[in-house]
């Protein structure tokens, strides 16, 4: 006889706050995907929507590496099918040192890397391994998901809100109050969900305000103030923004610093969840028994496969070229398609495209009277206004923590193609004029 257990399910929800604990029952779930629900059901009833809410990749318009497709079948049908090491493949792990040696000059030991199913296993992994319950960290607004990472690790957040005058990112100034009491200061660069990079002198005053601090500690025994480096876009930089890692300005900083890296952006493989962390050998040394726990690593062939194309990128320059040709190509002409309108005198603005797959845009329509007598009285207004009148899905920054009613919304390109680009830029002119002035 089957026996349904739904019934079980539904007799019993009192369960669902007594079963889990407290802790796990006060985690927030994401905003983001409360939208994604909003732009299907909007697709399930034949609605045309473009979505630039996703951080992610259309592998149509955006495949990975045709090599990393090979090598990985190659593994699999050579048998690679067991557990991998806790930390990584051996390929894997000299392949990263050997590819910030070659392109960021950074000379890391092997045992400085470890391997984890994408970026998140390393960023939890360092916030466990160096965070104690109550220590203070200190992270920017906005920021993707450190406000999680903090809760999970019953730290003390303290969320600095940025400025766009310094590309949302943290500046010296605004951490030097906390830098006395503070265990961890986060930065994460390009930037999620800014589309930033920070720039070399905004770095450079922080890894001196971080050092002069460490001296300090040292003098008292106390414990050292550390920075965790999201680097996973790293590659994805425009023009003039060139990325730029504490250890490149400050060589004492590697003792500080947990830099976070993944294959996810820059090879679009975002599924295949490859990762990794470099950061000092007594870090990983206690971060390696709690990822062996966790066993949160890559499969097998995915890590041998992307260590050997790492090795050999010759096979991947054509591809990582093509890519940030493309990505550039869409955020800029969001960008210049958006200054087009400024100028115009349309309630809209945007930061320059310099790096990831993002671009942040300011729409200030807030308390605007529209020709037609719409008031859209706050922000959560407006993204629903773009989205149901014109089938345009953004993310307002206030989901990744800043500010409610500030304007400012994350662009994604991920999955469009020049034709969506400039469909959106029309469907935004046509938007906007009703509230021109």
């Amino acid at each position: 006889m089957t026996i349904d257990l739904r019934q079980q399910f539904d007799s019993a929800p009192e369960l669902a706050d007594l079963a889990c604990s407290p802790h796990v029952n006060g985690l927030k779930g994401s905003s983001i995907l409360a939208i994604a629900g909003e732009v299907n059901d909007l697709k399930s009833q034949g609605r045309q929507v473009h979505n630039l809410t996703i951080g992610d990749f259309d592998a149509q318009v955006f495949p990975v590496p045709g090599a990393l497709v090979d090598g990985i079948k190659e593994q699999l049908d050579a048998g690679m099918t067991n557990y991998p090491p806790a930390v990584g493949v051996p390929e894997l792990r000299q392949a990263v040192v050997d590819l910030y040696e070659r392109e960021l000059d950074l000379v890391y030991p092997v045992d400085s890397v470890i391997a984890g199913s994408g970026a998140r296993p390393p960023i939890y992994g360092a916030f466990a391994s160096i965070i104690s319950e109550g220590d203070p960290v200190v992270y920017p607004v906005p920021s993707w998901n450190v406000n999680h990472y903090v809760y999970l690790n019953k730290a003390q957040g303290h969320p600095i809100v940025t400025r766009p005058e310094d590309g949302f990112m943290l500046t010296a100034a605004q951490i030097e109050p906390y830098v006395r009491t503070a265990r961890m200061v986060v930065i994460n660069s390009p930037q999620n969900p800014s589309g930033t990079v920070i720039e070399r002198e905004q770095l450079t005053e922080i890894c001196d305000l971080i050092l002069d601090e460490n001296k300090r500690r040292a003098g008292l025994g106390e414990r050292p103030l550390m920075m965790l480096y999201d680097a996973v876009y790293w590659r994805l930089t425009y023009g003039a923004h060139a990325f730029v890692t504490p250890m490149n300005i400050r060589p004492e900083m590697a003792n500080y610093t947990v830099m976070v890296d993944a294959i996810s952006k820059w090879w679009c493989a975002t599924g295949l969840r490859v990762g990794w962390c470099v950061a000092p050998p007594w870090v990983t040394a206690r971060m390696k028994p709690l990822i062996g726990h966790m066993g949160a690593w890559p499969s097998k062939p995915d890590q041998i496969a992307t260590g050997n194309l790492l090795a050999d990128e010759s096979k991947a320059a054509d591809y990582l070229g093509h890519l940030k040709r493309q990505v550039r190509a869409r955020l800029e002409l969001l960008q210049h398609g958006i200054e087009d309108m400024e100028r115009d005198g349309l309630p809209i603005s945007c930061l320059d495209a310099q790096g990831a797959i993002y671009l942040s845009m300011k729409i200030d329509l807030i308390g605007r009277t529209g020709s037609d007598g719409l008031v859209l009285n706050d922000e959560e207004a407006v993204r629903s206004y773009l989205l149901h009148e014109g089938g345009i899905a953004v993310v307002p920054f206030a989901a990744f923590g800043y500010p409610e009613d500030s304007g400012w919304f994350r662009v994604s390109v991920g999955t469009t193609s020049m034709d969506d680009v400039h469909a959106v830029l029309g469907k935004l002119r046509s938007l906007l004029t009703p509230f021109k002035g």
